[in-house]
């Protein structure tokens, strides 16, 4: 196994560039830089009124990186998929140095759904999700987006787009705009140092803005002490973050 080195992948991302494979088995690791991108504008997510009863309910108990390495796996171990084990390891790699992120959806104890993807700068570069459960991984989203506007982020790549992301309000840009998209993304700085910036030592991204934080959302829901982040009653902070119903 040959996990991608975490500076390479990074500035990888920052030319908007990621690694891909044709399966789980398959050796090789290829790059991709899709001629349309996916992005879902923060302020268009389209939260139903079905999904925003589920939100508000606290049906699901809602996590952040506290089993990324199990949403990862689950994301890989699916019939078909571009996460091998090269790949699977390199996002470890980048987690483990506060570069990737996983949103966990809990149900009676067990693992129902979730995502995983890459901050950089202001920027967050969505790589996978799944679900077991009806809604689970919408519901991931949907705090994921919450997360983001909290914490001062501008882009959320969704690489291709799909039906589903389609539903919940992602739109299809060219390749020009999507790098204009994120060279704005990378070049806002956070005031308090804090975030998903590159850190030292990643050579060519020195002097990029340190960016958003995503932990900033749960600041905001510790700030209410009948509130904690896996909460029912933050559901319905996240309702009113994302705003009218569709």
């Amino acid at each position: 196994m040959a996990a991608i080195d975490p500076d390479l992948l990074l500035r990888a991302y920052a030319i908007g560039v990621f690694p891909m494979s044709d399966s789980r088995d398959a050796a090789e690791v290829f790059w991709v830089e899709p001629r349309r991108r996916a992005i879902l504008p923060l302020d268009r997510f389209r939260l139903s009124r079905s999904l925003r009863k589920t939100v508000r309910s606290g049906e699901y108990r809602i996590t952040h990186d506290t089993a990324f390495a199990e949403i990862v796996r689950h994301c890989a171990e699916r019939e078909e998929t571009w996460i091998n084990a090269d790949i699977e390891a390199s996002y470890g790699l980048l987690h483990d140095r506060g570069h990737a992120h996983s949103i966990e959806c809990w149900h009676e104890g067990k693992l129902a759904g979730g995502l995983y993807g890459v901050g950089l700068g202001a920027a967050f570069f969505g790589e996978s999700m799944f679900s077991a459960r009806r809604d689970a991984s919408k519901v991931a989203l949907a705090w994921l987006v919450a997360r983001l506007k909290v914490g001062g982020y501008r882009l959320l790549d969704c690489q291709f787009m799909t039906d589903h992301l389609r539903s919940l309000g992602a739109v299809e840009v060219t390749q020009e705009d999507y790098l204009a998209l994120l060279e704005s993304a990378l070049s806002v700085g956070a005031p308090d140092g804090s975030g998903d910036g590159a850190g030292p030592g990643v050579a060519g991204l020195e002097g990029r803005g340190v960016g958003a934080e995503f932990g900033a959302l749960d600041r905001l829901l510790a700030a209410d002490s009948a509130r904690t982040v896996d909460s029912p009653a933050s559901g319905c902070v996240i309702a009113q973050l994302l705003g009218q119903t569709s």
